[in-house]
């Protein structure tokens, strides 16, 4: 069953029965909202009624230039209703607070000037509706007013300084990561707070920059640098910490593989299945230092083995005996597979029939 027909014939979703007010726009917040959608809400976007969000005009070119949604804006615009208020004046001001009379939680990503313009203060939320759980995201922080896109974050908290081949530049990933990463910040600070507000009956106002959540996200590379002075470089998909992890393999049929050798267990399975038992126990590659150590020597040796198997077959071997293996993937190749299919929802807004891949999963 699709994750989509899956939704629909739930009557038991855990969050039915609770109203979101999604003022954002762009992918950190909308793609909150989304998430809260599947999961049952009801969820009022907000949009300002000439100038929308913003990614509504993101097409590529192949999109039609006469729908009013683009494929960006539709993957994370879902399961939500849709009103326009220009907050700057005052009878939308005042039905935007007829929305939030009866809300749960608000989600917006202002510029900090723009929250007191537009009466919507910490303090002028909490005590008109303290009940309301506020969510709010900023780039760096409450105390600034900078303009923050994902690629500026990506720049500016060291993903693509280590991100790209040795020989290329830095190079940023090719979805807006950080933006990802601050939405799973501000769902987990929301149903915190949805948790606490059962006990308290009081919500609260949370707060999750780009900046802290790029930061907080650099986990092991941020602990090499911390404990060992070591500044990572563009090394590719390796791994600074394991080998071989990430190399690239060309197998016998063309396809490219990739390793994700975590021990040395996973090693001496690998090197059973590729016929070389005696490898497992080379001094240049009988631990994982040491096959840090001595990677692109051992990336020559396996490479070797690799070319002389199909990829469908060395997969399966590996597979079988639980060693991480897979071949990498165009998006075509992805969705072809039912299990992405199972994942994607689809919608009809504005008239355009929009596809996306669901965000809440569970069963």
């Amino acid at each position: 069953m699709r994750i989509f027909d899956f939704y629909m014939k739930r009557s038991d979703l855990p969050l039915k029965g609770i109203k979101v007010i999604d003022a954002s726009t762009v992918l950190a917040g909308p793609s909150v909202g989304m998430y809260f959608a599947e999961l049952g809400a009801e969820v009022i976007k907000v949009e300002h009624p000439k100038f929308k969000d913003v990614t509504r005009s993101w097409k590529l070119p192949s999109e039609s230039a006469n729908s009013s949604v683009s494929a960006y804006f539709s993957s994370i615009n879902y399961g939500k209703k849709y009103v326009n208020l220009n907050l700057k004046d005052s009878e939308d001001r005042s039905s935007f607070s007829e929305l939030l009379s009866d809300a749960d939680i608000l989600l917006m990503n202002f510029k900090r000037s723009d929250y007191e313009k537009f009466g919507l203060t910490d303090s002028e939320l909490t005590n008109q509706f303290p009940g309301l759980i506020v969510g709010k995201i900023s780039g760096y922080g409450t105390e600034s007013d900078r303009v923050a896109y994902d690629l500026i974050l990506q720049a500016e908290s060291g993903f693509m300084s280590m991100n790209g081949q040795p020989d290329g530049p830095p190079t940023k990933m090719p979805v807006a990561f950080v933006d990802v990463l601050a939405a799973h910040h501000l769902k987990e600070a929301i149903l915190l707070a949805l948790y606490s507000r059962e006990k308290s009956k009081l919500g609260r106002v949370v707060n999750v920059s780009l900046y802290d959540a790029a930061v907080s996200s650099l986990v092991n590379q941020a602990s090499n640098y911390l404990m060992a002075g070591h500044i990572p470089q563009r090394i590719g998909s390796k791994h600074p910490n394991i080998a071989p992890y990430g190399e690239l393999f060309d197998t016998k049929d063309g396809k490219t593989i990739t390793f994700a050798i975590g021990s040395d267990v996973h090693f001496l399975k690998l090197c059973e299945t590729l016929n070389m038992p005696d490898l497992g126990s080379d001094g240049r590659f009988e631990s994982n230092q040491k096959r840090i150590k001595n990677r692109e020597e051992l990336f020559e040796v396996l490479q070797k083995e690799v070319a002389k198997m199909n990829a469908m077959e060395l997969l399966e071997d590996l597979q079988e005996l639980h060693v991480p293996a897979g071949a990498v993937k165009n998006l075509e190749e992805v969705f072809s597979e039912s299990a992405a299919k199972s994942l994607i929802l689809e919608e009809t807004i504005e008239g355009t029939l929009t596809r996306r891949v669901a965000s809440a999963i569970f069963t």
